[in-house]
C-alpha cells in the first residue's frame, strides 16, 4: 500500500528511511508548537485553542502535502506572518483576531485560485529577486524586535523609543544565553537545536523560581473558543486590503521558495528544473490556510525546516505523513506549552530572525537603484511595526527609482500596478 501510495522504490527510499526523515524534520520545527500560541494569545486568543489548532492545521496541511502532492515538505503556522497577525493587524490596527482571521482565510482562497488558474508563476516571475529578499529579511528584523520586546532585553523610552532593558536579570539573562545555545547547537548540526534551547531555558526558569510547573501531558485544550470564529464579512473592510495583501504576498513567495530549494537539495526537479506537481503542491498550501483560519490560527505555509528531513533521506510524502502523525502526538503535551513564558520562546524567535536576514548577502550593493528599496523594504517593517507597509514602500520606492534613473527595461506592468495600489491606498486610506 505504501509503495502504491509514495512509490518508494523509483524515489530510491525505504519505509525506515522516510521515518527518520520525518522525525528529523518535526524535531527542527517542533518549536512552532509552543511559540504560535505564545504569540497569538498576545490578542486575547485561548492559548489552549490556538495550542490545539496549531498543532492539527499543520498536521492537516502536512498530510494533504503527502498525499496529495506526494513531497516530503512540512507545514505549520508561519513564522513572521504569524507575528503580524498580532502585533501588526491586531494590536496594531486594533481590528479583532477574529476579522485577522477573515483576512488569512481570504488571502488562503487568492492562493488557491491563483494556483488553480496558474497565475503564481507570473506574479513571482514579476517580483525583482532584491524586493523579495528585502521582504525576508525585513519579517527577520521584525521578528527580532518582537524577540527582543518579549524577552526584555528592548525596553520602550519616552525621549529614545527604544532602549536597553535590564539585562542581568534572570528572565533577560535566560533568554540571552538561550539564543547562544541555540546557536552553538545550530552550528554543530545538533537536530531540534531550536526546541532543546526552548527547553533548557524553561527547565532553568523552573530551578531559578521564574516559572511555574503545570505538567507535562493532558487531554488536548478545546477549540471551542477559535473554531470557526473567523469574521470573514469584517475582512471585506477597505481598510484591510494592504493586509490580505500581505499575509497572500508573504505566503506566496515562502511556499515557492521552500519548494523549490527543498526540492533542489533532494534531486526532486525534473530535467528541465522545474517541479513536477507543483500545482498540487500550491493547493495543498493554500488548503492548510483556510483550514488553518477556520480551526483559530495564522496563515499555515510551508517549512523551510523541512530540508533537514530531506537531507536525512526524505524523498517522497511518507516523510510529510509521519511529520503529521507527530505533530497530532502533541496534542497531549499542552500543559508543557502552557508552562513555558516568553523569555524561552524568544530566544527562538531570535534565531529564526537570524536565518530570514541571511538572503541579504544576495544583494547587489553597488546598485543603489537595486540597495535602496531593499533597505526601505527591511528597515519600514521593524520600524512601522508592519510587513503590509514595508512592502508597501518597497515596491514605491522601486519603481520610483527604476523610473526616474531611466532603468525602465527592468520595470513591468506588474509593478507599476502594484505601486499605484499602494499610493492610492496611502493617499486616501492611510
Amino acid at each position: 500500500m505504501l509503495e502504491k501510495l509514495f512509490q518508494l522504490k523509483e524515489h530510491g527510499t525505504t519505509v525506515r528511511q522516510e521515518v527518520i526523515a520525518g522525525l528529523t524534520t518535526f524535531l527542527t520545527m517542533a518549536y512552532i508548537i509552543v511559540v504560535n500560541p505564545d504569540i497569538l494569545s498576545k490578542t486575547g486568543m485561548d492559548f489552549g485553542a490556538v495550542f490545539t489548532a496549531t498543532c492539527i492545521a499543520a498536521a492537516i496541511g502536512t498530510l494533504i502535502m503527502g498525499l496529495l502532492a506526494n513531497y516530503p515538505i512540512a507545514l505549520a503556522p508561519g513564522m513572521g506572518l504569524n507575528a503580524y497577525f498580532s502585533f501588526a493587524v491586531v494590536l496594531g490596527m486594533g481590528y479583532s483576531w477574529q476579522v485577522a482571521l477573515g483576512a488569512v482565510f481570504i488571502s488562503g482562497l487568492l492562493f488557491f485560485v491563483l494556483s488553480i488558474f496558474r497565475i503564481r508563476e507570473y506574479i513571482i516571475n514579476a517580483i525583482p529577486l532584491s524586493l523579495r529578499l528585502g521582504i525576508s529579511a525585513g519579517i527577520g528584523f521584525f521578528l527580532a524586535l518582537i524577540a527582543l520586546k518579549n524577552a526584555g532585553i528592548v525596553v520602550d523610552h519616552p525621549a529614545t523609543l527604544v532602549t536597553l532593558g535590564p539585562i542581568t536579570e534572570g528572565p533577560q539573562l535566560m533568554a540571552i544565553l538561550g539564543f547562544l545555545l541555540i546557536c552553538v547547537l545550530a552550528y554543530k548540526r545538533v537536530m531540534g537545536s531550536v526546541i532543546i534551547g526552548i527547553l533548557a531555558v524553561t527547565i532553568v526558569g523552573l530551578i531559578t523560581g521564574h516559572v511555574e510547573y503545570k505538567g507535562i501531558v493532558s487531554a488536548p485544550p478545546s477549540m471551542a473558543p477559535t473554531f470557526m470564529q473567523m469574521d470573514i464579512a469584517g475582512a471585506l473592510d477597505v481598510g484591510l486590503v494592504s493586509v490580505i495583501f500581505a499575509f497572500l504576498f508573504v505566503d506566496l513567495f515562502d511556499t515557492s521558495g521552500t519548494l523549490i530549494g527543498a526540492a533542489h537539495r533532494g534531486n526532486l526537479l525534473d530535467k528541465d528544473g522545474k517541479l513536477p506537481r507543483l500545482g498540487r503542491a500550491l493547493m495543498a498550501d493554500s488548503a492548510a490556510t483556510m483550514s488553518g483560519a477556520a480551526l483559530g490560527t495564522s496563515t499555515v505555509t510551508s517549512y523551510v525546516e523541512s530540508t533537514a528531513g530531506i537531507a536525512a533521506g526524505g524523498r517522497t510524502g511518507l516523510t510529510a505523513v509521519v511529520v503529521a502523525g507527530l505533530f497530532l502526538l502533541s496534542l497531549v503535551f499542552s500543559p508543557l506549552a502552557l508552562m513555558i513564558p516568553a523569555f524561552a520562546t524568544a530566544p527562538a524567535l531570535l534565531y529564526v530572525a537570524v536565518l530570514m536576514c541571511s538572503g541579504l548577502k544576495q544583494v547587489d550593493w553597488e546598485d543603489i537603484t537595486e540597495a535602496a528599496p531593499v533597505a526601505v523594504t527591511a528597515l519600514a517593517m521593524p520600524f512601522t511595526f508592519s510587513i503590509a507597509h514595508g512592502i508597501a514602500l518597497g515596491f514605491i520606492s522601486y519603481t520610483l527609482l527604476k523610473l526616474f534613473s531611466g532603468k525602465t527595461s527592468q520595470l513591468n506592468v506588474a509593478l507599476y500596478a502594484v505601486s499605484a495600489l499602494f499610493v492610492v491606498k496611502f493617499a486616501f486610506f492611510g
